[in-house]
């Protein structure tokens, strides 16, 4: 039986290959805020969060609700779809399942 990559299982080999890991939704919102040119500081208060839970989520010491996870990407002005995703990922994932989490627009 031949079966087809789907593109996330794709994407998730290059990003192992990139980044040596998956990507988190931390290291998203880090990159982001860094292309942004934001501090932890202007971006916490952006969101409405201190600098220290912003720093938090960024290392992955902290997850986030699906929910937080749309409120980032509205304030980085992107659909909430891929931040969604990483946000619920990375909950599943550390709950020791071993799932990949799809993400589609209702």
């Amino acid at each position: 039986m031949i079966t087809k990559k789907s593109k996330d299982s794709l994407g998730s080999k290059l990003e192992k290959k990139i980044l040596g890991r998956d990507l988190t939704f931390g290291m998203a919102v880090e990159s982001l805020r860094l292309r942004d040119d934001y501090s932890q500081t202007e971006f916490a208060k952006k969101l409405g969060v201190s600098r220290q839970y912003l720093c938090d989520i960024e290392k992955g010491r902290r997850l986030v609700s699906p929910e937080q996870a749309a409120r980032f990407a509205k304030a980085f002005g992107h659909p909430p779809a891929v931040l969604v995703r990483l946000a619920l990922q990375d909950a599943v994932t550390e709950s020791g399942l071993r799932l990949i989490v799809k993400v589609e627009a209702a």
